[in-house]
């Protein structure tokens, strides 16, 4: 089967496998197209890092009450199997076996029903914790940065100085500095988007750090072929005066389809 061809599918699949919740032979089969499909291979390593990078957003947090009373729980019931088992030893023969026996079946009863108890309520906080956990996942994966446009800024020897990827759900453009260029303290750089049959359009000026975000709205990179950096006095200048500086880095604008 050509997965590739069904993008929800292979991001849905992609997905239930960075996150451990396809299994069996679904799972295998899976692993076995991503040996063979370099667009399925890569998904899944999206998927996964998408996944992996969830984990330093984590919060420090304690556990909940429920734990500790399970521990003290099983705790207690660990100490009443004991004392059962030292009484049944400790019962004086010439009491007669009825009554060892007696004692026994009682202990055993007693335990029995702890038990049970037990398993019900941990069954039972089990099941909450683990309700707690996938919401609070899904609300993560929600909140989760997504790429669905891409595009690398070559200068003008075609070697790449910045990776820009636009995230839909945060309104917002990652860009990363991945050349050595390094601008003068009074210049800025800016970004420009370069739309068929119009000006180009300010997306914003850039900070000096090697990664950094932009806010801006799909309407802003959509039906965008390319994307351009140039070199501007400190600030900037106003969009509509369009770049006044050399152009230093340039690159299509692609929408990723996976």
């Amino acid at each position: 089967m050509n997965i590739h061809r069904h993008p929800e599918l292979l991001d849905r699949l992609a997905a239930a496998w960075a996150l451990g919740t396809l299994r069996g032979g679904a799972r295998r089969r899976f692993e076995a197209l991503a040996r063979e499909q370099a667009p399925v291979r890569a998904a899944a390593l999206l998927w996964e890092s998408r996944v992996a990078g969830m984990t330093e957003l984590q919060r420090e947090t304690s556990p909940p009450p429920a734990v500790w009373t399970r521990i003290d729980n099983l705790v207690r019931a660990e100490r009443e199997r004991n004392a059962t088992q030292q009484a049944r030893l400790t019962v004086p023969k010439q009491q007669g076996g009825w009554f060892r026996s007696l004692l026994l079946w009682r202990g055993a009863a007693g335990a029995g029903a702890l038990a049970t108890v037990l398993a019900i309520v941990t069954a039972g906080q089990i099941r909450e914790d683990l309700g707690a956990q996938v919401q609070d996942l899904q609300t993560r994966l929600q909140t989760a940065p997504q790429v669905e446009y891409v595009a690398v800024l070559n200068d003008d020897q075609a070697g790449p100085a910045m990776l820009v990827t636009f995230d839909p759900n945060n309104q917002r453009l990652t860009l990363q500095r991945v050349g050595g260029y390094q601008e003068a303290s009074d210049k800025s750089l800016q970004l420009w988007a370069l739309p068929p049959g119009s000006a180009p359009r300010s997306l914003g000026v850039l900070t000096r750090e090697r990664l950094l975000q932009l806010a801006a709205g799909e309407g802003d990179v959509q039906n965008v072929p390319a994307l351009a950096v140039s070199l501007e006095p400190q600030g900037g200048v106003p969009s509509e005066r369009g770049p006044t500086g050399p152009v230093l880095f340039k690159g299509a604008l692609i929408q990723k389809m996976l």
